[in-house]
């Protein structure tokens, strides 16, 4: 897990997220080959005396570079394409979880346990103890089993909200009326901070979401206690 105090995104505790990572450096590496090119025939052409401008009738240069940028996109498309079905994918989750936005604060409702359900409120800066951050810590974590595939449903009491956690590779709409699923599965124990992503409103800076991820076991002697 990524230090909380470091400045940017925290690293990849999810096995969506890390395959983001992968096409992320994938694609970036193909745009860096692509420009490296460009830039190197842009330098031959200004600087070579030897350059004939008026080629005509060069249907073998015309096919290399009606080919190579066919095949260029190939090779971006399909991991993107893969990549898309794997993040839609929601297949034999061994625990659900809803998330409900609100004007502004998200509520936690746990579907395989009875009665199980909390409101999350952004803790305010003067209530703050030393270590925990400003703007992103909560009265409520919602509390997550590691290794376990998690299905969370997502939906909006009010206005439009949007459940956004960077590490986890996940940001799905919360829509009044409506009902969105994601799924993942966290891999590293700690702390995992996101906030809602869509503009809804004065307070909208103010809605922070925290993941705790944990082992099982205790996750369900906290289950136990919670719903004792």
């Amino acid at each position: 897990m990524a230090h909380p105090m470091q400045l940017g995104l925290q690293n990849a505790a999810s096995p969506i997220m890390e395959e983001l990572l992968h096409f992320h450096d994938h694609a970036l590496m193909i745009a860096v080959l692509i420009s490296s090119l460009i830039l190197y025939v842009i330098t031959a052409v200004l600087t070579t005396k030897l350059t004939n401008t008026c080629t005509t009738d060069a249907q073998l240069v015309e096919t290399v570079w009606t080919i190579l940028p066919a095949l260029t996109l190939i090779t971006i498309a399909l991991p993107s394409l893969r990549l898309l079905y794997l993040m839609d994918e929601v297949e034999g989750p061994h625990l659900t979880m809803k998330a409900i936005g609100h004007q502004w604060y998200w509520s936690y409702e746990y579907a395989d346990y009875k009665d199980v359900s909390f409101d999350s409120y952004m803790v305010p800066t003067s209530d703050l103890t030393p270590g925990q951050l400003r703007l992103l810590e909560v009265d409520h974590r919602t509390v997550l089993p590691m290794d376990t595939p998690t299905r969370t449903l997502i939906s909006a009491e009010d206005v439009l909200h949007s459940w956004a956690v960077p590490a986890l590779g996940i940001k799905t709409d919360a829509v009044p009326g409506r009902l969105n699923q994601t799924t993942f599965t966290l891999t590293l124990p700690g702390l995992y901070y996101g906030q809602c992503s869509e503009i809804c409103g004065a307070n909208h800076s103010f809605m922070p979401i925290v993941i705790e991820s944990i082992p099982t076991k205790h996750f369900t002697a906290w289950m136990m206690e919670l719903a004792a």
